[in-house]
């Protein structure tokens, strides 16, 4: 837009980048699970507490995640859909290797994921690594400044809505389709030294077989990216376009919701390590296709982070910190209670609670 307003505005055109490659980073793609040692291992459940329809479980979180994971591959073998929505954590972190195999197995059937998870997806892709030290980086004006992330990502959604596209699909075709690829990194680079200072994949991403929204388009599933505006690194680019990030966003929205309308005859939410985002994607999309004639009967959540369960259906106490974070309230709580489904809550790290679920999964369906 041009503005015209009464305030000044930042001017986006005097921010200093600088080139990836001389970065460094706090994760690796060798720190990626291995799903194929995973399926072959010895499942060990978290002793941590788990929940079901709100009431602690007694014991390790074995019976809770078997009870998921053999609905998950009764979903799996009836033709139900399983959504996973996720934080940005369990792609960096190496966890998002379960939700790619999934994908590949046709049990995932959409995801979801914040503007955070595409930035750690795009790194990893291109060059392996992810995650700068903020401590280090934020005194000198550097934090969330890697040219490439920033310009690669906002020219991708730019031309993903000249499209008419959404964000996750124009992130998946700046993995997969070359000429969509090619036309972002000509649109980032104009302008540019012609040098070998930036990393310019022309001819693909080296390890696009990392990355979920790249395993998502191949296999036809839609990857949503929900975004907000000022709350991401590449909203501190020049190349930042707030309308095309809106609209793009917006499009996935009404993408997910659509597939929300899959769900009348039971099928599985998994929120992994969003507390605010995911929870409330999912209840203004269950109310939208309420509304319209596709009710989510038998709806079936499984949730998975790190803090206490403490919310209490019967109390909405404002003056409490739980009543502010809306996994707890809305996907492990009350949306199952009112569909009349089941809802899971597993706390713990991901590292501890994905992996036996991922092989239960796995010896329900008989692989190898």
């Amino acid at each position: 837009m041009n503005y015209q307003g009464r305030h000044p505005i930042f001017d986006l055109s005097a921010v200093r980048t600088y080139p990836l490659k001389t970065r460094k980073n706090k994760v690796e793609l060798d720190g990626f699970v291995d799903c194929a040692r995973l399926r072959a291992g010895e499942v060990r459940c978290s002793a941590e507490p788990w929940f079901r329809n709100g009431q602690r479980s007694g014991g390790d979180q074995s019976a809770g995640l078997a009870e998921l994971a053999r609905y998950i591959a009764q979903c799996h073998r009836e033709g139900k859909p399983v959504a996973v929505l996720s934080g940005a954590h369990i792609i960096k972190n190496g966890q998002i290797a379960i939700v790619n195999d999934l994908i590949d197995r046709g049990v995932v059937t959409s995801f979801s994921t914040n503007v955070a998870g595409t930035i750690h997806a795009f790194e990893l892709a291109l060059t392996g690594a992810s995650s700068e030290s903020v401590r280090d980086a934020l005194p000198k004006g550097d934090f969330g400044m890697a040219f490439e992330t920033g310009a690669y990502l906002n020219c991708a959604v730019q031309a993903g809505c000249e499209m008419g596209i959404g964000f996750g699909e124009a992130m998946g075709r700046l993995y997969c389709d070359d000429a969509f690829r090619r036309r972002v990194i000509e649109r980032a680079l104009r302008g540019r030294s012609a040098s070998g200072e930036y990393l310019k994949p022309v001819d693909g991403f080296p390890h696009a077989d990392s990355c979920v929204f790249a395993r998502a388009f191949r296999k036809g599933i839609p990857a949503c990216v929900h975004g907000s505006l000022g709350t991401d690194i590449i909203d501190q680019h020049p190349s930042y376009d707030g309308q095309a990030k809106g609209a793009a966003s917006g499009a996935d929205f009404l993408v997910f919701t659509q597939e929300m309308c899959k769900f009348t005859r039971g099928g599985v939410i998994l929120n992994i390590g969003t507390a605010v985002m995911g929870p409330e994607v999912l209840l203004k999309a269950v109310s939208m296709v309420t509304n319209v004639g596709f009710k989510p009967d038998g709806l079936w959540t499984g949730d998975f982070d790190v803090r206490p369960f403490t919310f209490d259906d019967d109390v909405r106490d404002e003056s409490k910190a739980y009543y502010y974070f809306r996994d707890q309230k809305s996907i492990a709580t009350r949306i199952p209670k009112v569909f009349g489904g089941v809802g899971f809550y597993f706390q713990g790290l991901h590292e501890q609670t994905l992996p036996p679920l991922y092989q239960l999964i796995a010896r329900e369906l008989g692989w190898r």
